[in-house]
């Protein structure tokens, strides 16, 4: 019996292929170099930010669905909530939770010489508590999900009622390094496992799951409750 599994078209991502794809991805601003270089001088924390093609991927995302309103959960440096910025209009704002100021400062210096700092809110303090915050009716046209891991599933029931019908959910990491693929997994990688069964067993949502970076699961609050997209 055939499986999905037996894909002739699936390629390993050597480090060779990897910048293939990078270099063939829209390039990098200045500013947005300048960021990488400050967020790389953190030493390890560097690996919490995004790499650039997926940024490229989020704010292609939010020109194609014409999104005003955007949520962010982990801020951290801020190359995700610029790329989300880039792909607003003017008046549309990126709502962006953090914890750490010292990290956001870094943030808000990258967003106002990108020239979308009036298109950024940053909220400092527990994401669960500003996501409750929000408007409960559906208004958020998109929302990337980026921080920590065991709390993903409360992010996730936060955020599904306010996306508006046709709007998109984005989550991060959810390979883990490959290590949520492990029926075995703890840790992080169990919490980020757990998660992924949740979001496929959501009928609110029509899912897939992408092998960009970290894993990259990209979601549609489907136009009616049915089950039909």
């Amino acid at each position: 019996m055939t499986s999905l599994a037996d894909n002739p078209k699936a390629v390993l991502l050597t480090p060779a292929i990897h910048r293939y794809v990078q270099d063939h991805a829209e390039p990098p601003t200045a500013i947005q170099l300048s960021l990488i270089e400050r967020t790389r001088g953190l030493g390890a924390p560097f690996e919490m930010q995004v790499p650039h093609e997926q940024a490229v991927l989020l704010t292609l995302l939010a020109r194609l669905v014409s999104a005003r309103h955007i949520v962010e959960v982990g801020t951290f440096t801020g190359y995700s909530t610029l790329a989300l910025a880039l792909g607003l209009p003017p008046d549309g704002r990126v709502i962006t939770c953090d914890l750490s100021a010292e990290w956001t400062d870094i943030a808000k210096h990258a967003w106002r010489a990108a020239g979308v700092a009036d298109r950024v809110e940053l909220r400092l303090g527990p994401a669960s508590d500003t996501l409750r915050a929000l408007p409960g009716e559906p208004h958020i046209d998109l929302a990337f999900i980026d921080a920590d891991k065991p709390a993903y599933m409360d992010y996730w029931e936060q955020l599904v009622p306010r996306v508006r019908p046709g709007g998109l959910l984005l989550a991060d990491n959810v390979l883990y390094a490959g290590e949520a693929a492990d029926h075995r997994a703890t840790g992080n990688a169990a919490a980020i496992r757990a998660f992924n069964d949740q979001v496929r067993a959501d009928d609110r949502v029509e899912a897939v799951m992408l092998p960009i970076a970290d894993g990259l699961t990209l979601a549609r609050k489907r136009d009616d409750l049915t089950g039909k997209p």
